[in-house]
This record gives structure tokens, C-alpha cells and sequence, in this order.
């Protein structure tokens, strides 16, 4: 956990340089395949050093966090598998060394893509859950890559605009709000919204 703290520290000192939107860039574009630290964190850091660019700082972030999606997608489609049934180098690689990518998660995930598909990718997107696990298992189990740009645009992009948005309209009052809850109130959000479309499935 130290480890981690220090890491969510030099993450966030690059607010306070000149190169912070490119520091967001690379962080969001990491984090969608193998970085443990979100860019939620540097984001709101840049957006109250500079609020009117807000939504240029939003609009970087999904941008190079589906750019990363892509890249996790090519990880899990081109260098997963040495054969169909064992995994590669890498892929042992990951499972030892990023926190919480654990093989049992993996063949999880593909259920739920048999289950959600769009949604599963949507929801890893918006929420807290790994997203580097559903960027990764996607290309692994050659899941629909256009479905899953769109789903990762709409995922990403509403939280990344959400966040910046906040920040930009309430500025440092409303920082420890999303710090405390912003992620309970994504997951409860889609929660609601992927159990409406449910229901709407059985009504009609």
C-alpha cells in the first residue's frame, strides 16, 4: 500500500508542472491497460489549476484512455495466447505483478461479456472496476472491437466529462465529495440504468 500511496503522489505532482495535460495523457492512456493509479485523480488536480480548461482536460483523458482500451484490446488479441488453451509469457506477467488481474477474474469476465456485452464494457468504463481487466479480456476473447470502441467512448467519456464538469461548475468545495463518493454513486447510477433497460427487455 505504501507503494501505492507514493505512486497516487507522483501522479498528482505533475498538476504542477507545465507537462500535467501531457502527464494525463499517458496516465489515462496506461491505466486502460496495465496502470494501477486512475487519472481521475490528476484530472481533477489540473482542472482546479485551471478550470476554464476543463473540458479540454476531459476530452485528453478519454481520448488516450480509449486509445489505452485499444491497446489493452491488442495485448488480449495478439500476445494473450500461446496456444488456445495456455497463455503466453506476458499474460503470466500480468497475473503476477498488476494488482487484482488474477486468472480467475479473467474467465469471469468472459461470462459476463457472454451475458452484458455492451453493458459489461460500458459499466467497466464508468466505475471503479479494473478497466484494464475488460480491455485486455476483450481482445483475449475476440469480443466485437467496434461494440467495444463504442461502449469504451460513451464508459469513459461520461466519467471523465462528469468529473471535470463537477470541478468546473463547484470548483475545490465539491472535491472531496467525488473523492468520498463519486465512485459509489457511478456504480449506483449503472446499476439503474443497465436495470432499466432490463426491464424495459421483459415489459415489452
Amino acid at each position: 500500500m505504501q507503494f501505492l500511496r507514493k505512486l497516487y503522489d507522483w501522479v498528482l505532482h505533475w498538476s504542477e508542472t507545465p507537462y500535467g495535460a501531457a502527464a494525463l495523457f499517458v496516465l489515462a492512456f496506461a491505466e486502460a491497460s496495465f496502470f494501477p493509479i486512475p487519472p481521475d485523480a490528476l484530472l481533477i488536480a489540473l482542472v482546479l489549476g485551471s478550470r476554464e480548461k476543463a473540458f479540454k482536460f476531459a476530452l485528453i483523458c478519454t481520448a488516450a484512455s480509449v486509445a489505452g482500451a485499444a491497446a489493452g484490446f491488442g495485448i488480449g488479441h495478439y500476445l494473450w495466447w500461446d496456444s488456445p488453451e495456455n497463455f503466453s509469457a506476458l499474460a503470466n506477467f500480468f497475473f503476477a505483478n498488476v494488482p487484482g488481474f488474477t486468472k480467475e477474474l479473467f474467465f469471469n469476465v468472459r461470462n459476463l461479456y457472454n451475458e452484458w456485452n455492451f453493458w459489461i464494457i460500458f459499466t467497466a468504463g464508468f466505475t471503479p472496476i479494473p478497466y484494464k481487466v475488460f480491455t485486455i479480456s476483450g481482445g483475449a476473447f475476440d469480443i466485437n472491437f467496434l461494440l467495444f470502441i463504442t461502449a469504451s467512448v460513451v464508459g469513459r467519456g461520461l466519467r471523465f466529462f462528469l468529473v471535470a464538469g463537477l470541478i468546473w461548475k463547484f470548483g475545490e468545495q465539491i472535491r472531496t465529495f467525488i473523492d468520498k463518493y463519486f465512485n459509489t454513486l457511478a456504480i449506483l447510477f449503472t446499476v439503474l440504468l443497465i436495470g432499466g433497460f432490463v426491464a424495459i427487455k421483459y415489459l415489452i
